[in-house]
């Protein structure tokens, strides 16, 4: 396959909920300021675009949409992020920093 994604990704473990024909839970396993890859059990398609939340250690919630570019069936699907605000794009910059940090094991939860 090829890895047509130019910035640096992060691995973790995140759980997350995601709204296309429903909200589900998910675990987000790779992180970039370009997409993630959302292990889930739910299904979507190529080319549609999904909402996630993301609950973070501060407490706030990073709300992004992504657009699916591609599906690994019964795994999960790769987004692209799209349709971002300055304010979202800046929170999720943040987040990526926070996550370079050296600390504990990081998973943020959304209840």
């Amino acid at each position: 396959m090829n890895d047509r994604r130019n910035q640096e990704r992060l691995d973790v473990c995140l759980d997350a909920v995601w709204d296309g024909s429903g909200s589900r839970p998910a675990r987000i396993t790779d992180l970039s300021e370009g997409g993630c890859f959302v292990d889930t059990t739910g299904g979507a398609y190529a080319g549609e675009l999904l909402t996630f939340r993301i609950q973070l250690p501060d407490g706030n919630v990073l709300e992004l949409t992504g657009e699916v570019a591609h599906q690994m069936p019964p795994v999960g699907f790769g987004l692209q992020f799209v349709e971002l605000s300055d304010e979202q794009r800046e929170q999720l910059r943040q987040f990526l920093e926070y996550l370079k940090k050296p600390h504990g094991p990081v998973r943020a939860v959304l209840r």
